[in-house]
């Protein structure tokens, strides 16, 4: 699949804002699965510096500043991505016990040194007692992880209520595990919360997803959105990807921006500015499939 994305974010402010700092982690990265053929970002008004670096994780930001005076900030991001066949759906499924796995990541040895680091909870995956026993129900005794984690993924779909609105980034899984609803980086954050405590290794993924419109419906421009899911570490298959909002594994459809241990770790767009005053944020997101794309 070839894939054209437009990324547009508007922050509109009440008064003028005389200088902005801003990370912007919005450039689609290559993994063996998938290609970024092109990317542009365009700041409006111009930024006096642009610079670019990868963190960690290995995700790329732009580090720009508006150094003059504006009422309105427009950041536009535009992307070709091509997307292939997800690398562990051409291998063969592993039928390992999560139990073994955990003990793979939990042993001294310098093996898998890179996945260890997912292991740990960050601040707001952090489980409950709540959410260690919801997620015991999945991982019951010597059960295949690949099994046991699409069943955490059904479990979400199906137990919890997407609604747009109740949640922010910031709040606690507590919440959402008690009220049953949130939106898909909740669902991302429980679904890494409830593998972490059981001592496995899961990360979380930001990027969009295709929208199909109903028969007969044209597409509205804009109508797509970021997206949020976790993945999770499988030896001899690699990273896999559970996508809880939506109870399905990702395939060509899904382009991936980058990971990390939380969304604070690969935030779309952030930054500081000069005023004490309120704004308005705007998103609008276009995915397209070009034509001549494979089917």
């Amino acid at each position: 699949m070839l894939y054209s994305i437009k990324h547009t974010t508007t922050y509109t402010y009440q008064e003028t804002v005389p200088l902005c700092h801003n990370l912007a982690t919005l450039a689609p990265r290559d993994t063996p699965s998938q290609i970024c053929r092109s990317f542009s970002l365009d700041i409006s008004p111009v930024a006096g510096i642009v610079d670019e670096y990868t963190d960690f994780f290995g995700n790329r930001v732009f580090y720009f500043v508006v150094e003059q005076e504006h009422e309105m900030l427009s950041v536009t991001t535009s992307s070709i991505v091509e997307r292939k066949t997800p690398e562990w759906k051409l291998t063969a499924k592993n039928l390992q016990s999560w139990e073994s796995v955990r003990d793979l990541l939990q042993s001294s040895t310098g093996k898998y040194m890179h996945e260890k680091q997912f292991v740990f909870p960050a601040d707001i995956t952090v489980a409950t007692e709540a959410i260690q026993q919801y997620a015991a129900q999945s991982f019951t005794p010597q059960r295949p992880l690949m099994e046991a984690a699409g069943d955490l993924m059904q479990r979400i779909y199906t137990d919890f209520t997407y609604t747009p609105g109740f949640t922010t980034v910031s709040t606690p899984l507590s919440v959402v595990m008690g009220e049953r609803k949130g939106v898909c980086q909740d669902f991302a954050h429980l679904g890494i919360a409830c593998m972490q405590s059981m001592g496995l290794a899961a990360r979380y993924i930001s990027g969009y997803l295709e929208s199909i419109p109903p028969p007969g419906k044209e597409k509205l421009t804009g109508s797509d959105a970021s997206h949020a899911w976790f993945s999770v570490f499988i030896p001899e298959m690699g990273w896999v990807d559970f996508d809880p909002t939506n109870n399905k594994l990702p395939d060509e459809q899904y382009i991936v921006i980058g990971w990390g241990r939380n969304y604070f770790d690969i935030v779309p767009l952030r930054g500081v500015i000069m005023s004490s005053d309120l704004h308005q944020l705007s998103i609008a997101v276009d995915v397209k499939r070009l034509t001549g794309s494979r089917e």
